[in-house]
């Protein structure tokens, strides 16, 4: 049992170091995108259709 809790620990902590810039890389990605003019202009029409929808002016 012992052997199999220190497996686990140390899978654990070698994973999140391995995944910790993998993580980095999709929010670099992420953001890269939602910053995108036509991404905020496509935001901005689907906004105005949902507050037409249900009655909200656009905010």
């Amino acid at each position: 049992m012992k052997k199999f809790l220190l497996g686990v620990g140390l899978g654990y902590v070698l994973g999140t170091k391995a995944g910790r810039g993998r993580y980095e890389q999709i929010v670099r990605t992420y953001r890269k995108l939602a910053d995108h003019p036509m991404v905020q202009g496509a935001a901005g029409v689907a906004r105005a259709k949902l507050g037409e929808r249900f009655g909200r002016g656009s905010s």
